[in-house]
């Protein structure tokens, strides 16, 4: 392992804004702060929003720089990429973000029923020939069941069509209600808001020239 990687991890240990459960406080176990990180961690009542396979944070750090009363939270497993998210966090004091060290796989155990207003997923891996590991799949999407409110909308950002098309006909399939989607924010001019945040992976994504898509649902069924 490089001195890099060794030093960010020493360092991650230090950030008060990153959390790094152990297996054994995840693995068929509520975590400490599964419906408490209002109270806790945030110190207040606003809505948190995930960001899934956040890498570096860069979406999360930037979507809590545009909306300071929304707390927001990333997950990764990759404590060297989180590193950056946290320690750009802690630089500009945003105390509406935290990060989580944790496999996707327990989230269910780190959050209670209703404690999560939304969810950005972006860039994931599709995960092409496994769909049990797809976050859009529907093992994920059970779990996603367990602890977003009512209402909360799934938000998936992606350079993969396999993925866009993928959850596309999946929520068309269980009935889901569809907000929105788009096989081609930029082309369309559809880019506004949060969905204009770019991060390393995607301007490398449209310098070879990928479209960047968009959908939006939520996994409750459409209203009659």
């Amino acid at each position: 392992m490089g001195k890099d990687k060794l030093k960010r991890f020493a360092e991650n240990d230090t950030f008060g804004n990153l959390y790094q459960p152990d297996f054994d406080e995840v693995f068929r176990k509520e975590y400490r702060l599964k419906g408490k990180w209002k109270e806790e961690v945030f110190k207040n009542q606003n809505p948190i929003v995930l960001e899934l396979g956040c890498g570096r944070g860069e979406y999360t750090v930037e979507m809590a720089r545009r909306n300071p009363n929304i707390n927001y939270m990333g997950i990764d497993i990759k404590g060297a990429r989180l590193w950056r998210g946290a320690k750009s966090a802690i630089e500009e004091k945003l105390d509406n973000v935290a990060f989580v060290r944790c496999r996707i796989e327990f989230i269910e155990n780190l959050f209670e029923r209703d404690e999560i207003s939304s969810i950005w997923i972006t860039f994931a891996d599709p995960q092409i020939n496994r769909e049990n590991k797809r976050l859009t799949g529907p093992v994920f999407l059970e779990r996603y069941k367990k602890f977003l409110e009512p209402g909360g909308i799934i938000n998936l950002k992606t350079d993969s069509s396999f993925l866009h098309e993928y959850t596309l006909e999946l929520a068309k399939e269980c009935n889901y209600e569809i907000i929105e989607a788009n096989n081609d924010i930029y082309g369309t001019g559809r880019a506004e808001g949060l969905l204009t945040i770019r991060t390393h992976y995607e301007e490398h994504f449209l310098s070879q020239g990928f479209p960047i898509t968009y959908m939006a649902f939520r996994i409750t069924p459409k209203p009659l």
